[in-house]
């Protein structure tokens, strides 16, 4: 069973103000999709660059989770930290992934110029900050995952297996 980490960064969700509707987006794309099986393992914290921190931390280090996906806190906003916590846990930053996320939303909105979305290796895990709002999440995904597989492989992490008719995982072939 593969463990998938998935964090929500809002201070109003963490306060129960507001309904987390990231997290829970990134589970059902993620079961819409994964034909491997994995294990959610959810967390959500306010926007604390050291909750943050810690969070990914555990998720990485102590749950195992071969890749973590992130929810919230990327933009402009005075409060919004997730990348700077993303890179400070980093072995390894993945330019390519925030630069790919980018270039996915800004067909959809302009603003997607002011995201600061980021990618990290930390041991055998892929860290991925996605946008905060669910139907951004989808259009994210369903684009930037056909290259999560083949990278997870690469840090020496389990194999995930898509639906290719929604997702077609990129992998080179074999000579």
């Amino acid at each position: 069973m593969v463990k998938i980490g998935v964090l929500t960064v809002s201070d109003r969700a963490f306060r129960g103000e507001y309904e987390d509707l990231g997290g829970p987006k990134i589970k059902e794309w993620l079961t819409r999709v994964l034909v491997t099986s994995f294990e959610p393992v959810s967390r959500l914290v306010p926007d604390e660059q050291g909750l943050i921190e810690k969070a990914l931390v555990e998720l990485c280090d102590q749950e195992g989770c071969a890749l973590v996906l992130t929810t919230g806190g990327t933009g402009p906003a005075l409060r919004d930290v997730t990348p700077e916590a993303t890179l400070a846990i980093a072995h390894k930053v993945m330019d390519g992934f925030g630069e790919r996320m980018r270039q996915i939303s800004l067909r959809y909105v302009p603003t997607a110029i002011l995201s600061r979305q980021v990618a990290v290796v930390r041991g055998r895990s892929l860290v991925i900050n996605l946008p905060g709002a669910p139907k951004s999440i989808d259009e994210t995904l369903t684009e930037l995952f056909e290259a999560v597989p083949y990278c997870i492989e690469l840090i020496e992490g389990p194999s995930l297996e898509t639906d290719p008719s929604v997702v077609v995982a990129f992998r080179p072939k074999k000579k």
